[in-house]
């Protein structure tokens, strides 16, 4: 069937393409002219109409006598059009992956770049300070000497830097590299007012013997972090919490708590100092009673600042 189809338009095509030819000849012989155009501009266009004829008939026919053909016209490509554009749709939040994987990937390429820049320089020599390790710190307050109290502060940082990064040196030499635009910053920030805490920090591994350590300092308010007597984090002892080992449990997870808040309004110390025997306190209040539920708390033994040890004591009450 599909033979037969092909050669009969071959042949339907031969037979309309001479009369095109030939009717397009006899119009422009006629001077035939349409909407005013010259009759040979007439006799192209009636012979491009017959052209789209042939192809109309030929596309008519394969609907009509090809079944296959209407399937492909009607049904396959609407469906497969639908198909392309639910796969682009599907494809999109791929590409967001993709995106995001490659931006992982160059982070950690980043970040192996870094550690093998750490790792030649641990094999060059003795690290004795690390990258972004605050190497001193100081307290200033604003006053009329605030300039005079800032030099001293660079001097004793730089003392005693030099004391740990050359050991051996007997004289003493300026080895802080600073940026003059950092120590602008600074004064023009202190001289506002108030109490400030300036951390000098090292913006590059520092090796042993080294002559020269670049540094950049970061400034914090001096500001109340606890006060005394204040309760900074509690626990609900329950009944079933009253053994030993759960007990050790509730207190590590209390003072990682307690770490977890000073931190977040600004205290720079890492370790938090506990006074009194409290674990022996808690048992020897068990041993009198377990049948009820129990108050744990953290409290401030005093008043400290930014840069202030935080000082504590493990209360438990009776609800």
């Amino acid at each position: 069937m599909a033979w037969i189809l092909i050669v009969f338009l071959i042949l339907l095509g031969g037979l309309i393409a001479p009369f095109g030819d030939l009717l397009g000849t006899k119009i422009g012989k006629a001077r035939f002219s349409i909407l005013k155009l010259r009759p040979k501009k007439t006799a192209t266009i009636v012979t491009i109409i017959t052209g789209g004829f042939i192809s109309a008939i030929s596309i008519g026919l394969l609907i009509l006598v090809s079944e296959e053909f209407r399937q492909r016209l009607f049904v396959d490509i609407p469906f497969l059009q639908k198909t392309l554009d639910e796969s682009k749709k599907a494809l999109l939040p791929l590409q967001e992956e993709r995106k995001k994987l490659e931006d992982k990937i160059n982070n950690k390429e980043k970040e192996l770049n870094k550690l093998k820049s750490d790792v030649k320089e641990f094999r060059r020599g003795n690290v004795v300070f690390r990258r972004g390790q605050t190497l001193f710190i100081a307290k200033v307050r604003s006053n009329p000497n605030l300039k005079i109290d800032l030099g001293k502060i660079y001097n004793s940082a730089d003392k005693y830097v030099q004391t740990i990064v050359i050991p051996s040196k007997k004289e003493t030499n300026n080895i802080l590299l600073w940026r003059p635009n950092d120590i602008a910053q600074i004064e023009k920030a202190t001289e506002k007012g108030g109490n400030w805490i300036i951390l000098i920090k090292s913006a590059t591994n520092v090796l042993k013997g080294d002559n020269f350590v670049f540094v950049y300092p970061e400034l914090l308010q001096n500001k109340i972090i606890v006060r005394k007597g204040e309760v900074l984090t509690s626990e609900i002892l329950e009944k079933k919490d009253l053994d030993y080992k759960n007990i050790n449990s509730k207190i590590k997870t209390l003072m990682s708590k307690t770490r977890d808040t000073i931190k977040l309004r600004g205290s720079i110390v890492s370790e938090i100092n506990t006074r009194g025997n409290f674990i022996k306190k808690i048992r020897d209040l068990l041993k009198i009673n377990q049948n009820t539920k129990y108050r744990l708390e953290v409290v401030s033994l005093k008043d400290s600042k930014t840069a202030d040890p935080i000082l504590v004591e493990l209360n438990i009450d009776k609800l």
